[in-house]
């Protein structure tokens, strides 16, 4: 992968949708002619494959195929894949398949043979190009704009950030349900556990709880953590899920392994 900064003309619109400069990931992958189309399948299949792994919704994403009239002269074939934004369906990767275009540019102006040569059958040909193009900036929003979610709980709306857990920034977030009793101490212990064992936690004693669990629903914090009176007699914690709610007990030293099981 290559990482390069673009400028453009484009005309920003759509938050970071089109900006001026832009992040792209580029792969070229090279292929024996002959052999590109079934490559070209491969890498449409891994990418969109890719993505869905980041925890995009499947029936958001698509492929869409270039025709006649938008296919780059050079390219055999090209497919964009494509996101459902609330602004429509729009592009924010590309897999084209680019023949020998380049390798025969770069032949044909230097003078040099860029052949390769197949030891075992001294075949010698140009290879093909198969090459996959990805906004970085598109795709951070493509996640945030998937996960984003407005629900109603008990009466309120509640704004979260359902996020796979393995790309949200903070793991895990623990709060002491009161600011005595030992509670603070308890809970400073467990985030300094989980960042220890590279696991990003936050403290936060501010507020009520249900605050505390509104702001971390925000950022897209999958777990948080509450310490209190049981925490303080039996070593147990609260641990509540930021998709379903739920709330489960698990020893205060089995947290890590709880999280790491569950991060995969």
């Amino acid at each position: 992968w290559s990482s390069d900064v673009c400028s453009s003309d484009l005309t920003p619109g759509n938050f970071i949708f089109r900006t001026r400069e832009f992040e792209q990931a580029e792969m070229q992958f090279f292929v024996k002619p002959g052999d590109d189309d079934e490559w070209f399948e491969h890498w449409m299949d891994e990418r969109m494959q890719w993505h869905k792994d980041l925890g995009i919704r499947e029936e958001k994403l698509r492929f869409h195929q270039h025709g006649p009239d938008e296919l780059a002269h050079y390219a055999k074939d090209a497919h964009d894949i494509e996101y459902e934004f609330p602004f429509g369906w729009k592009e924010f990767e590309g897999i084209h398949n680019r023949t020998d275009f380049d390798l025969g540019r770069h032949q044909e102006y230097s003078g040099k043979r860029l052949e390769y040569i197949d030891a075992p059958t001294n075949e010698r040909f140009v290879p093909y190009v198969i090459e996959t193009s990805m906004g970085v900036d598109r795709t951070t929003l493509v996640v945030l704009a998937d996960a984003y979610r407005e629900e109603e709980v008990d009466g309120e709306t509640r704004v979260l950030l359902a996020m796979n857990p393995q790309i949200a920034p903070i793991k895990a977030a623990v709060f002491p349900l009161v600011k005595k009793d030992g509670m603070p101490e308890i809970a400073e212990k467990v985030q300094a556990d989980l960042r220890s064992n590279a696991i990003n936690a936050f403290y936060d004693q501010s507020g009520a709880i249900g605050r505390r669990y509104r702001r971390q629903d925000e950022i897209g914090t999958p777990w948080c953590i509450t310490v209190d009176g049981e925490s303080v007699e039996q070593g147990t914690v609260t641990i509540r899920d930021r998709d379903t709610l739920e709330q489960v007990r698990v020893s205060a030293d089995q947290i890590v392994p709880w999280i790491r099981e569950r991060l995969g």
